[in-house]
């Protein structure tokens, strides 16, 4: 399922696996993944960022982000993992209840988390030499990766370990 808004496309996405959370995950501490273990297993709604003009120009080397993500267990009862407001204002597993209003919100934050994103300039080593043959490809699309950073506080080292931003051959 996606969700079109201005510029923003939030993209929602659901496996069909069923998960057990790591070892070393913070669920482990709450009471409520201390009563059963089988409480824990869960699918998940991933929660993807991307800018529409990347579906509309066909640009499929942009990047998205993952805002958050939903676990909810058997028993419908779930939390939100994400980054800031994402990840705190959903996190009661044993107590809260999916259900449509709750979706709503999540949604509702998401959004809110989202319109804090900034579009940043891609740095100028990674884009500074390109081919003939990309330019004559790739005239009609974005030949830069487009993507969207936290505005907040943004450091170029916070993305070590990323994929380089141009793509070309």
């Amino acid at each position: 399922a996606s969700f079109k808004f201005g510029g923003e496309m939030l993209i929602f996405s659901m496996p069909t696996n069923v998960y057990e959370f790591d070892r070393n995950h913070s669920i482990w501490k709450t009471q409520y993944a201390k009563k059963g273990k089988l409480s824990t297993y869960s699918g998940i709604i991933n929660i993807y960022n991307f800018l529409s003009d990347s579906f509309k120009y066909n640009r499929t080397s942009d990047l998205g982000y993952l805002v958050g993500r939903i676990f909810v267990n058997n028993k419908n009862h779930y939390f939100v993992e994400g980054k800031r407001q994402m990840g705190y204002l959903y996190k009661d597993f044993g107590t809260n209840v999916i259900d449509k209003q709750a979706l709503r919100k999540v949604i509702e934050s998401s959004l809110e988390y989202v319109l804090e994103f900034d579009l940043l300039v891609p740095q100028y080593d990674k884009i500074k030499i390109i081919t003939v043959d990309h330019v004559q490809e790739r005239n009609h699309n974005a030949m830069l990766k487009t993507g969207k950073r936290l505005g907040f506080q943004y450091n170029s080292d916070d993305i070590q370990g990323e994929e380089a931003i141009y793509t070309g051959r």
